[in-house]
């Protein structure tokens, strides 16, 4: 079994400072080669000029927005990469500033052969930190590519404020309670806390952090994009809860950005790992619960004028 191969997605809003940490990664001395995938929205690219001309191979899908056309280009350049292992160690996709990132991680969940030869590591979102809170009124996209950050790097720092700074930041977390948030100039930031961070796997994550899922509750909430955390000590009855989220991912899919657990199912040793992408599901039962460990069942939303009302009831109906 090969290895599979790790995949970040780099994301942000119109000049926040996506290619500047771009050139960052591929100029600095790490010994590590990546292929890049850049998406242009419009017929010319002009961001693969931007791109550092370093030994990594640049790939353009310039027919538009990586989010607007259909996931097979992804598909397509992905596959064709692989024919090329070997020559490179990790995959970096630089999306479009006006992309919602969602597509993009669907692709990793979606596609068999994708999802057999790589792993989706991190979605890393960049904001400007001067900037931010007008796109937050104006921009949608710039919501979702909060939503969905695994990691937020907070750019131009240097433009701004500690007091404007800390309102920004309690924006991102009113949106966003869970990804890990640095403050940058110039994209600049360790880059171990961006690369091979192996926070879409929500094992790992759970790992480092155990608190990851318990959710974060002192912040004003944008009216919008809202984040709920859900918890039912004890077990479920995954014949309740399996059809419940099936039916949830269809009704809410729309408003539902991103959304993960880890749940205990009524007489199964092991922990059953959810996260889901809009209407695209995934899950599986990972490692045993530990013997120290509280049995019990979490989930986490963030999405869109979330009917928080019927989902915790839904979820409280779902007990074993």
């Amino acid at each position: 079994m090969q290895e599979q191969i790790p995949v970040t997605v780099l994301t942000g809003y119109l000049g926040a400072g996506k290619t500047t940490l771009l050139n960052r990664i591929l100029s600095e001395p790490h010994g590590k080669r990546y292929a890049v995938i850049v998406n242009e929205f419009g017929e010319v690219g002009i961001d693969n000029d931007l791109v550092v001309g370093a030994d990594e191979e640049v790939f353009e899908m310039n027919n538009g927005c990586i989010c607007c056309t259909v996931r097979g280009d992804l598909i397509h350049i992905i596959d064709n990469l692989m024919k090329r292992r070997g020559r490179f160690d990790a995959i970096i996709i630089e999306t479009t500033g006006l992309a919602d990132p969602a597509p993009v991680a669907q692709t990793f969940f979606v596609d068999q052969d994708v999802r057999a030869k790589t792993r989706l590591d991190a979605v890393v979102t960049v904001v400007d930190a001067k900037h931010l809170v007008a796109r937050l009124d104006d921009a949608p996209e710039a919501q979702d590519q909060i939503a969905f950050a695994d990691v937020i790097l907070l750019n131009k720092t240097d433009l701004v404020s500690e007091d404007d700074l800390k309102a920004v930041e309690a924006r991102i977390r009113a949106i966003n309670p869970y990804a890990k948030l640095h403050r940058t100039q110039n994209s600049n930031v360790a880059l171990e806390a961006i690369l091979d961070r192996g926070a879409f796997d929500l094992e790992r994550i759970l790992s480092v952090e155990p608190d990851f899922l318990d959710g974060h509750h002192d912040h004003d909430h944008d009216p919008d994009v809202v984040s709920m955390s859900l918890t039912i000590p004890g077990d479920i009855d995954p014949e309740k809860f399996l059809p419940w989220i099936n039916e949830v991912s269809q009704t809410f899919g729309p408003q539902l950005l991103r959304y993960k657990g880890i749940l205990a199912f009524k007489d199964e040793p092991r922990r059953f790992v959810l996260q889901g992408v809009h209407m695209i599901i995934d899950g599986d039962l990972q490692r045993p619960w530990k013997a120290d460990e509280k049995r019990v069942s979490r989930l986490v939303f963030i999405g869109r004028d979330l009917d928080q009302a019927a989902l915790t009831a839904g979820f409280e109906a779902c007990k074993a």
